[in-house]
C-alpha cells in the first residue's frame, strides 16, 4: 500500500476495507500497511464503535490537568499583563502572591507557558561568539548605594507634536534605583552640567561614574575626558568609560532604556510636558512598585539612600607642590610655557594645571590625575604633548605635529 501519497484518513479507510474483505490475516494486513498489531486493533475497535467517523485524527491533549490554573488566575495574570506589559513571570507571579496571597497563585514557570501560549512574551536570540572572548577592563562592582552612578542618553525621539527630546538617564547600580530622568533638547555639555547640578543638588555625589565614550562624556583627547567629565573629577568623582563598541559593558542600563521606551516613549506623548508628566509617574512606579528580580524582588526605592556627599557651593582652585610651576588654561587648551603656546586639552579650559620638571621635560597633572607630558625637541627647542594616543573620532580634524596627542600609558 503506497503509505504516503494518501491522506491519513485515506489510509486507514483502506485498510478496513481490506479487513472487511477477510482474504488475509490481520498480520499480514498490518504487515503491508506497514504499521503494528496494536495500531491495527485500534483502528477496527474504534470502526466498531463509531463508524467512518472514527477514523479522523483525535485532540491529543489531556481533557484535564490537574494542575492547570483556573480561570479566574489565568484572568488575573492576563489583566496584570496588560498593566505592567514589559513585567515577566516571575514579577507578575510576586506582584499576584502580594495582592491575593500565596493560595492558589501559579507558578512563575506556569505563568511564563501562558504568556508564551497568549503570544505575550518576547523571544529574544542570543548572539553568537565570533573568535575568542577577549577579556574586559576592570570595571568597579557597585555594592552599596552611590557608589557607582551609571549615566547615558537613551536617543532622541520626538512628540507627537514634533518635539525633539534628548532624555538623559542617572541610575544608581547597586539599589536599580533611577536617581533622575531629564528631557532635554540637545546633548550640549553646558546644559548637561545644569542638569547635574540640579541632580547632585538633590542626592549627592557619587563614588564613581560610569559613562561611555560619546559626548559630552568622553572625547579622544587627553584622558578621554571633556569639560563635564573633568568637572566631575574636580568634584572628587572618579569617572569610569567602558570599552568603546561594547555597550554590553553597560547592559543593565541599557535594559532600562529599553523599558522606558516600551512604556513611555511608544507611542510617544502629544508634547513634552505631557511626556514629563508621563515620564514622572514612570519612574515612580519603577523605584516604588516595580520589582526586581536581582534585589531578590524587593523594588529600588527600599534600598536606595541618598549620598552623604553634598555638592559644594564653590570648587577652590587646584593646589600644587610649592616647586611645581602652574599655569592657566586658556581658550582651545593652550598655556604659555616659555614664550610658546602649548596644546594642553580643551577638557581642562578655565582650570589650572601643575607642571612638575623631569629631566625630558614637563609631567602635566590636573590636580592629582597625570594627564601627559611635555617634552623638548633638542633640534627646534619646541616642547610638544605627548599623550596615550586615543581613537580619534570619524571627521575630526587631524592636529598639527608639534601640537599632536599622544596619551602615556596609565592604566
Amino acid at each position: 500500500m503506497p503509505w504516503k501519497i494518501e491522506s491519513e484518513r485515506q489510509q486507514r479507510g483502506r485498510f478496513i476495507q481490506e479487513w472487511l474483505r477477510r482474504k488475509m490475516a490481520l498480520v499480514e494486513l498490518c504487515r503491508r500497511s506497514r504499521i503494528s498489531r496494536k495500531t491495527g486493533y485500534k483502528w477496527i475497535a474504534r470502526f466498531k464503535a463509531e463508524g467512518p467517523r472514527g477514523l479522523a485524527n483525535r485532540r491529543r491533549d489531556a481533557a484535564r490537568v490537574h494542575n492547570r490554573p483556573a480561570a479566574v488566575w489565568l484572568a488575573r495574570v492576563r489583566r496584570w499583563r496588560v498593566w505592567h506589559p514589559c513585567w515577566g513571570a516571575r514579577k507578575l507571579h510576586w506582584a499576584l502572591r502580594r495582592r491575593y496571597g500565596p493560595c492558589g497563585v501559579p507558578s512563575p514557570a506556569a505563568i511564563g507557558r501562558w504568556l508564551k501560549a497568549w503570544e505575550l512574551s518576547r523571544q529574544r536570540t542570543r548572539q553568537r561568539h565570533r573568535g575568542p572572548v577577549i577579556e574586559r577592563p576592570s570595571l568597579t562592582i557597585a555594592r552599596r548605594p552611590n557608589e557607582v552612578w551609571s549615566v547615558d542618553f537613551k536617543g532622541w525621539f520626538r512628540t507627537t507634536d514634533g518635539t525633539k527630546i534628548e532624555p538623559l538617564t542617572v541610575r544608581d547600580m547597586a539599589s536599580r534605583y533611577i536617581v533622575a530622568v531629564e528631557l532635554m533638547r540637545a546633548e550640549s555639555i553646558r546644559k548637561t552640567r545644569q542638569a547635574f547640578t540640579r541632580i547632585f543638588g538633590v542626592c549627592g555625589l557619587p563614588a564613581v561614574i560610569r559613562v561611555d565614550n560619546g559626548r559630552p562624556f568622553g572625547s579622544s583627547g587627553a584622558r578621554g575626558l571633556t569639560q563635564l567629565s573633568a568637572w566631575w573629577v574636580k568634584l572628587g568623582i572618579r569617572v569610569e568609560f567602558i570599552a568603546p563598541g561594547r555597550p554590553d559593558q553597560n547592559g543593565a542600563h541599557e535594559q532600562m532604556h529599553r523599558v522606558y521606551k516600551a512604556e513611555t516613549a511608544t507611542p510617544p506623548a502629544p508634547s513634552w510636558l505631557a511626556q514629563k508628566r508621563r515620564t514622572n509617574r514612570w519612574r515612580h512606579l519603577y523605584n516604588h512598585e516595580r520589582p526586581h528580580e536581582a534585589l531578590a524582588m524587593q523594588c529600588p526605592a527600599q534600598l536606595y539612600r541618598k549620598s552623604r556627599r553634598k555638592l559644594p557651593a564653590r570648587l577652590p582652585p587646584w593646589t600644587y607642590p610649592p616647586s611645581w610651576v602652574t599655569r592657566l588654561v586658556k581658550g582651545k587648551g593652550m598655556i604659555a610655557l616659555q614664550g610658546q603656546g602649548r596644546y594642553v586639552g580643551e577638557a581642562f579650559e578655565r582650570e589650572r594645571v601643575g607642571l612638575k620638571r623631569t629631566t625630558c621635560g614637563w609631567a602635566v597633572y590636573f590636580g592629582p590625575l597625570f594627564i601627559g607630558e611635555l617634552k623638548a625637541n633638542e633640534h627646534t627647542g619646541i616642547h610638544a604633548v605627548w599623550f596615550r594616543k586615543g581613537p580619534r573620532r570619524r571627521g575630526a580634524r587631524k592636529p598639527k605635529p608639534s601640537q599632536a596627542p599622544r596619551y602615556p600609558d596609565t592604566g
